[in-house]
């Protein structure tokens, strides 16, 4: 079972109402500390309090998604979005300046504290009393994206799809039954356009008015701020996505060309881009939900008896809701429980190889959620993007040597590896393209929905357009990008997939060459949480943070070597 972090400062059983919580946030503003001892003892009873308020936050955010019809659900998430975030807001802000502005912080240990302190640093540089409103505004609007798209279903031979349950249909080997299902889903989507048009553009003015009153040009770079994105700029962003157009994209316009042959066609479309190419049925790696779960157990415990532990943990705990179903948001993710130690995993189920990927990926970020559960400070915890995703990337990738849980057929084993490095880079561009396409956005904060489509277009089509013929469906092309939850809901958060995928990429090269170390390495990078640079985490699992071209076109040939193998 999980063994919770014990309170020592907050009341074992405080239920998160203002009334209850102002008088803690008022006796650490108003403690006098006398020596560093007192002030680290300070920063710990802080964080109980801060960790506290997050796993309340993460159970209604985890229940609104888990039934987006239910009202009850949304209004409790909405109470902590517009009662409890805004008051404590500014006493944060307080609590940062009473910490900078001690007279011990010298005294503390630098090692230990100086990413901490640069994030706190940079927050008091960006608070702005004006913003609470508005952000409390932009979270309260962001989640409309998900009882818009968590609505959506679709009817197929008489019976009603969700969504990810219905694009398992364009793995059939009939090509008639993969453009009918493309099409109702294209259709469904598309029904919904207007209303989400109007979503972002409401978005848009709520996120540029923040970076306005910030200080800022626009909201891009305050968010490069924000984020803390000390280590890269826009324009590495920029030489980034130059790389993957020159080095990634010619090796999957071949693999294009090779599916075409293969399917005996004119020219790909959309719904002829996830059936095998070799004329087989689609991969069927578990049988429900419930299966998926105990062979991704039995997966992670052939890699590591700890790793697979802490899934058994999870499902000992239920937490996990893995099957799709009607009402539920769409997506999946890891949601680390801060008191507990363990956390969520959320995603939508289709029984498809898919749903195996999504499930390691996950699974990849549960382990590091308990690998740094014990860390002394809740803000320890608190890794960035591109920390997070390394390690979700990088089980994807060395889970593969251990498929042979959810494939008894070798030939289907090699099969779903084949697919799974081919998505690796695909990966790529898609991530350019999202990233780009946020750039354009934000920089161009007067925009009109026209001038949003045909930007979107021209960059999506200068990485090949997914190399799909789209020229009978140019609104279904145009519109791709509402399908990006990212872009609604937590925005710049992407080029961060693509800096891990490569970072994941090396670390599964060192997997492959040395089991053991390679895995130790990893484990040891994830153990770190943020208590190290981005560099510093990166080069401990044994890799670099280097998205240059040259690094690119070194991991891009390996992982194409790697596929001629299989």
């Amino acid at each position: 079972m999980i063994n919770a972090k014990e309170r020592t400062y907050i009341p074992a059983q405080l239920e998160i109402k203002w009334e209850n919580l102002e008088p803690l946030y008022k006796e650490l503003s108003s403690r006098n500390i006398n020596s560093v001892e007192e002030l680290e003892q300070w920063l710990r009873d802080r964080s109980e309090l801060e960790a506290a308020l997050e796993e309340d936050f993460a159970w209604r955010y985890i229940r609104m998604t888990c039934n987006t019809a239910d009202e009850d659900l949304l209004q409790k998430f909405q109470y902590f979005a517009t009662e409890i975030e805004p008051k404590i807001a500014p006493y944060n802000n307080e609590l940062n300046k009473k910490l900078v502005d001690s007279e011990f912080i010298d005294q503390l240990d630098h090692d230990k504290y100086f990413v901490y302190l640069r994030s706190i640093k940079k927050s008091l540089e960006l608070f702005r009393e004006e913003n609470i409103p508005v952000q409390t505004e932009i979270q309260l609007e962001q989640q409309k994206y998900q009882s818009i798209t968590g609505a959506m279903s679709v009817e197929i031979g008489g019976k009603e799809f969700t969504l990810e349950q219905a694009a398992a249909i364009l793995k059939d080997t009939d090509r008639a039954k993969r453009q009918e299902a493309w099409e109702k889903i294209t259709t469904r989507r598309l029904q919904d356009k207007k209303p989400l048009n109007e979503l972002f553009d409401l978005l848009m003015v709520l996120r540029h008015k923040v970076s306005l009153n910030a200080g800022f040009e626009n909201f891009r770079d305050y968010m490069f701020q924000a984020l803390g994105r000390f280590d890269y700029t826009p324009q590495d962003c920029y030489d980034f996505h130059a790389a993957i157009e020159t080095e990634m994209v010619p090796i999957l316009r071949e693999q294009a060309h090779k599916r075409k042959e293969a399917l005996d066609l004119d020219a790909l479309k959309p719904w002829d881009m996830d059936v095998d190419i070799t004329g087989k049925p689609a991969l069927k790696p578990f049988a429900n939900g419930e299966d998926l779960v105990n062979k991704s157990i039995q997966c992670f415990n052939n890699i590591d008896p700890y790793l697979g532990e802490r899934l058994e943990i999870m499902k000992a705990n239920g937490l996990f809701d893995v099957e799709s179903r009607k009402g539920k948001a769409p997506g999946g993710y890891n949601y680390p429980l801060a008191e507990t130690g363990a956390p969520f995993i959320f995603m939508n189920s289709a029984n498809t190889f898919r749903d195996l990927t999504t499930m390691v990926h996950e699974g990849g970020h549960a382990v590091h959620t308990f690998l740094t559960a014990g860390l002394e400070l809740n803000d320890f915890k608190h890794c960035p993007s591109e920390v997070a995703e390394l390690a979700s990337m990088s089980m994807e990738l060395i889970s593969m040597d251990n498929w042979d849980v959810y494939f008894s057929n070798e030939e289907e084993l090699k099969r779903a590896k084949r697919d799974q490095l081919i998505d690796v880079l695909k990966t790529l561009p898609w991530v350019a393209v999202v990233d780009q396409f946020q750039h354009w956005l934000y920089t161009n904060p007067d925009h009109t929905d026209a001038q949003r489509t045909e930007a979107w277009t021209q960059i999506y089509e200068r990485f090949g357009a997914g190399f799909i013929d789209w020229s009978e469906h140019p609104e279904a092309e145009e519109n791709l990008w509402q399908k990006q939850l990212h872009i609604f809901e937590v925005p710049f958060y992407y080029i961060e997939y693509g800096m891990a995928q490569l970072g994941a990429i090396a670390v599964w090269k060192n997997y492959k060459e040395n089991p053991e170390k390679g895995l130790q390495q990893y484990l040891d990078a994830l153990k770190l949480g943020y208590t190290k640079t981005i560099k510093e985490i990166y080069e401990t699992a044994g890799v670099k943070f280097d998205f240059s071209a040259g690094y690119v076109k070194d991991l891009a040939e390996f992982v194409k070597s790697e596929l001629e193998k299989i």
